[in-house]
């Protein structure tokens, strides 16, 4: 595999093994500290991003290599008109390795196809964000030890939340795995997702409005933020950016091993009175995000 650029690019067994070479680097930094001496990892970032560009950021600097980049297309020269081809067939001269985040759906499949250096997607529109999804996998088997037999609430934007759509994906390969839908019904799952991904893998799902009905029996609570700048009409999103606030007395009624996960930024779907409760692990998530992107970042340089 040279890039990654859907979390269906990599079969379970990749996954597993990158989850494996994750834990090692957790329980073994010293191993991994000059893994990457002399590499450099080119970090093109169209849109605005604090974890994932400092975590893929903090990654190579911790398996001793250097970064390159931009953190806006204002400060690139695609503020001059430059394509994205371009943009990569450039700094392919520079760097060993790319992560991209774009607002338009397919930029980090047209720069892997322009480019003889490996390209991670790190989030294309709504489309897809498997950088996040291996973090929220690296989450799970830690916080719950496995990646079956679980029933998996997703809430809020469902229609427009690419780390939601990436992570579906990539359960439904894994046994037993169930799905609640929480949702305003304008932000509901996309149709194709329902079709193609659920309906054809005979994936068992339940779609409704209500948090409070459905808590009691989640594994994995995943919250999600309603983003503003999905949003066409800025009343739609005054509209509904509120409809799912999670609060202790919402979890009183949850298991003690669920665990609420969240991709961040939190807006106010959290309250901060949630973050000091055992199962909240957001910030743990966060945290696993770079380790995960330090073994994805081993993975694609071929360095063992």
């Amino acid at each position: 595999m040279k890039d990654l650029i859907d979390i269906l690019d990599l079969s379970t067994d990749e996954i597993d093994e990158l989850i494996e070479s994750a834990n090692d680097i957790i329980k073994n930094p010293d191993n991994y500290r000059e893994k990457c001496r002399y590499k450099k990892l080119a970090t093109l970032f169209f849109e605005p991003s604090t974890r994932t560009r400092l975590s893929f950021e903090a990654a190579m600097y911790e398996l001793g290599g250097n970064v390159i980049g931009f953190s806006e297309a204002n400060s690139s020269s695609a503020a001059k008109g430059e394509s994205v081809a371009d943009t990569v067939r450039t700094v392919e001269c520079y760097a060993d390795i790319i992560a991209m985040r774009h607002p338009k759906e397919g930029a980090p499949t047209v720069a892997s196809m322009k480019t003889k250096v490996p390209v991670i997607n790190a989030g294309d529109g709504g489309h897809n964000h498997p950088t996040q999804t291996l973090t929220d996998l690296l989450t799970i088997k830690r916080e719950i030890g496995r990646l079956d037999n679980l029933t998996i609430g997703l809430c809020g934007d469902l229609k427009f939340g690419r780390t939601v759509h990436s992570l579906i994906q990539a359960m439904v390969r894994y046994p037993n795995v169930k799905f609640i839908m929480i949702s305003p019904k304008e932000l509901r799952l996309p149709e194709y997702l329902i079709n193609e991904v659920l309906l054809r893998n005979n994936v068992e799902f339940v779609e409704t409005e209500s948090l409070e009905d459905s808590i009691s029996q989640l594994d994995i609570l995943y919250m999600t933020r309603v983003q503003k700048e999905r949003f066409f009409n800025e009343a739609d999103y005054v509209r509904l950016k509120d409809t799912y606030v999670l609060t202790p007395e919402k979890l009183a009624s949850a298991k003690q091993t669920m665990r609420v996960l969240h991709p961040l930024p939190r807006v106010n779907e959290i309250s901060v009175e949630v973050d000091e409760d055992a199962r909240a692990c957001y910030f743990r998530q966060a945290l696993n995000g770079k380790f995960i992107r330090m073994a994805l970042i081993l993975k694609l340089l071929g360095i063992k």
